[in-house]
């Protein structure tokens, strides 16, 4: 599952970097950083909860 969150974390990540390299591309970007942050919560409350 961490790998799965990792994997999509870097993916998130080069869709943001992409999106503010290619000028008419600004959606992809927004789009990359709204899922990043999306899945880094996500991660994170996974990880939480398996040690409680």
């Amino acid at each position: 599952m961490l790998a799965l969150v990792i994997i999509l974390l870097i993916v998130w990540l080069v869709l943001a970097v992409l999106g503010f390299a290619v000028k008419g591309l600004l959606w992809l970007a927004i789009l990359g950083i709204v899922l990043f942050v999306a899945t880094a919560v996500f991660g994170y409350i996974r990880r939480g909860s398996r040690r409680a």
